[in-house]
């Protein structure tokens, strides 16, 4: 027996689930899914021990309820484990021989840690209630049993009945619609490639669409659709740019759906179905950056996965320096660096937040015990994109985007460790830079690529100072942001209160200048910042913004009690993953 992921109950002597067929009805009032999943199995073959353990599929859930078990059509006999607060509770499936396939009927708990149920009041129309899911990091075994690891990769068809007047969404294909009970509403869908579960995704709430392009719609409640289609209408575009650089697009569409405010994240590379916060409708176009991040997993995540979080960064690291590579091609160098600038100044604050857990800081992880949401970070990100972007300045940028391409191509549909990639690129750029260092160190490595451009550097060069109004009056968002993250607290009093008084920053409309401005205002005791800070608490459930913000408060005395109650006051407001994420960092402040 061995079990590869430090996250999943499979075996990988076991038979491996190669196709789901999903038949789900969703039910608001009890905030549950009534599911059937039928799973198609192959043979693993021989393990690493011998041959694989006759008889036996093991399965990862969290608080679902089993109601039957059958294997080609026999009642199977089955076992749920015990809950460990991490993984969930193994399920334990006795096969018949060379059974081929298992037909599970389940439902959800209304506490799924996949699922946010929002009522009409949490939406921006406010009028019908929303679903939406978010797999990654590991709870689609929340939404169902599944080998829930992205070593384990599986096509799927699904059948959806929401209520009447709801229009349902997955990471797939819609197919023609299937019958339906009285007050409700059909939607069939499949995807034909073969996707890790955290890629699997639904949504269901009163959503119209716009098409923006020939592969592309965006969904969005009708209020916000109007704003949204003109925000994102650059994707086929984005598209375009990132097939020159790494070949051919390989999920057909590419929609955008726009969230509820309780999102999570910027954005979720659902193939097909890019999930996206609010908070980046600015109506300036600026944040667009998320959307080349989202459509860059197409290739660096989606295609060529990571193998378990353990090696995260080899999702993320190469789709930001995939991101970063799109954007240099379509709007220059300039603004990219002032991104990247950005970027390492959030892995800095993070590096910083991580001095007493410096394994956290190696891109090679060891999480095994450790929730991924809680050890989630900037460093996959930023030390990743860092570490390719060293691979780059020492092999030349040519030899390596032909390195990025073979390795794409190499590991197409596969789910490879960092371990992997190091000695593919060993291999073809050998010496490049200390590969071990890169990889097992904390920290960042002594020498590390500095980002520099002569536009950052004219905003660098101010300071800790207030921008004059004319080069203020000229600065374009993202400049707003490198001035506002090279803020190092304490920040004089009367510094913020001049930057507040000239230029409004407290009352910014741009959510990321917004974020920024409150978090160097709170951590230098800026008094004003905090009623403003509670009210964004209140509105948006973006990590991205919670996390900084409930630091700020939590690590000054005179506000940690305030961010206590804000936290609670707001809780049912936040998605599951949130709240963990949230309460965790509290408790570790002493709130």
């Amino acid at each position: 027996m061995t079990r590869p992921d430090p996250h999943s109950f499979r075996d990988d002597t076991q038979p491996v689930v190669e196709h789901l067929s999903w038949d789900v009805r969703v039910d608001f009032g009890t905030r549950v899914l009534d599911a059937a999943a039928d799973l198609r199995l192959r043979s693993a073959g021989a393990g690493p021990r011998g041959p694989r353990a006759p008889g036996l599929l093991d399965l990862d859930t969290r608080d679902l309820t089993i109601v039957s078990v059958t294997a080609d059509g026999a009642d199977a006999a089955f076992e749920l484990g015990p809950a460990d607060p991490v993984m969930g509770a193994r399920l334990r499936i006795a096969l018949p021989a060379a059974a081929a396939a298992v037909r599970i009927r389940y439902r959800t708990a209304p506490r799924s840690t996949a699922l946010q149920w929002c009522t009409p009041e949490q939406t921006a129309d406010g009028t019908h209630p929303f679903l939406y899911s978010q797999c990654q990091t590991i709870h689609a075994r929340s939404m169902l049993p599944v080998q829930d690891t992205p070593a384990v990769r599986f096509s799927y068809d699904a059948t959806l009945r929401v209520p009447a007047g709801l229009t349902a969404l997955m990471s797939a294909s819609a197919l023609s619609a299937p019958d339906a009970g009285p007050g409700e509403r059909g939607f069939r869908f499949a995807q034909r490639q073969a996707i890790p579960a955290y890629l699997l995704a639904l949504a269901a709430g009163r959503l119209d669409g716009r098409e923006t392009g020939p592969r592309s719609t965006v969904w969005a409640e009708p209020s916000q659709l109007a704003a949204a289609a003109w925000e994102f209408a650059e994707v086929e575009q984005i598209l375009a740019t990132a097939e020159s650089l790494f070949g051919p697009y390989a999920w057909g569409r590419a929609d955008l759906l726009v969230l509820p405010p309780s999102y999570p994240y910027g954005g979720m590379e659902n193939p097909q179905l890019i999930f996206l916060t609010p908070t980046l409708i600015a109506g300036d176009r600026s944040l667009v950056t998320v959307v080349a991040h989202e459509i860059a997993h197409a290739w660096t995540g989606n295609l060529v996965t990571a193998a378990s979080l353990d090696h995260f960064w080899v999702n993320e690291g190469f789709t930001i320096f995939a991101e970063r590579a799109i954007t240099t091609r379509m709007t220059g160098p300039d603004l990219t660096e002032l991104r990247a600038a950005v970027g390492r100044a959030d892995l800095e604050t993070d590096l910083r937040y991580l001095a007493g857990q410096p394994e956290l800081t190696r891109l090679r992880l060891d999480l095994r015990g450790i929730d991924p949401d809680v050890a989630s970070s900037h460093v996959a990100l930023e030390k990743g994109y860092l570490f390719l972007r060293a691979i780059a300045e020492s092999a030349g940028a040519e030899r390596f985007l032909g390195f990025l391409r073979d390795y794409l191509a190499a590991f197409r549909f596969r789910s490879v460790t960092g371990e992997e990639v190091v000695a593919f690129a060993r291999e073809r750029l050998p010496g490049a830079v200390d590969y071990d260092e890169w990889l097992y160190g904390t920290g960042l490595p002594p020498g590390a690529p500095a980002v520099s451009s002569p536009l950052l550097d004219a905003v660098l060069a101010i300071g800790q100072a207030a921008p004059g109004p004319d080069v203020a009056a000229a600065w374009s968002a993202d400049e707003w942001q490198v001035y506002l993250a090279a803020l190092r607290p304490p920040v004089p009093a009367g510094l913020l209160a001049e930057l507040d008084r000239r230029y409004q920053l407290t009352a910014s409309a741009n959510p990321e200048i917004l974020r920024l401005w409150l978090t160097a205002a709170l951590n230098s005791g800026y008094p004003a910042a905090v009623p403003a800070a509670v009210d964004l608490l209140g509105r948006m459930g973006r990590l991205k913004f919670l996390r900084p913000l409930y630091d700020a408060l939590a690590q000054n005395p005179d506000t940690r009690l305030l961010a206590r109650e804000c936290f609670e006051r707001n809780r049912g407001r936040y998605h599951p993953i949130a709240v963990t994420v949230i309460s965790t960092r509290l408790s570790q402040a002493g709130a």
